[in-house]
């Protein structure tokens, strides 16, 4: 069970403000009558928009929307799909969106993400 010293400091604020919280977890609440969550990453998440932890990502709208494909080792993969962003949720190295002729479109470093301009033939992810 979660206690209010557990909380938090993002959390226990909301819940202190906004009437009708209910605690899922430490880092976590939700208000069912106004159908609002409220997440707030531990220091051992790394999830990149919906990107989770430990993944490379592709998404097919820009600013991580749309479809997503997601790759939990890195390697060169082709996305499958048109790419419009990327997103790094590993706690190291980089993930790049390259062109047929392999120039680089766009760069993600760990934890990050970038909207991608042109077409993406492979995602090259280095550890």
């Amino acid at each position: 069970m979660t206690t209010t010293d557990d909380l938090h400091p993002d959390i226990a604020a909301a819940l202190a403000e906004i009437p009708g919280g209910v605690v899922i977890d430490s880092h976590h609440a939700e208000w069912p009558e106004l159908g609002m969550t409220i997440d707030v990453p531990s220091e051992h998440e790394r999830a990149v928009g919906s990107c989770a932890d430990g993944n490379v990502c592709a998404f097919s709208g820009s600013s991580l929307s749309g479809t997503r494909v997601s790759f939990s080792y890195c390697g060169t993969y082709s996305p499958g799909i048109s790419v419009r962003s990327i997103a790094n949720a590993r706690s190291a190295g980089y993930v790049q969106a390259r062109s047929s002729s392999g120039s680089v479109l766009a760069t993600a470093i760990a934890t990050s993400w970038a909207n991608v301009s042109g077409t993406v033939a492979t995602l090259n992810c280095v550890p």
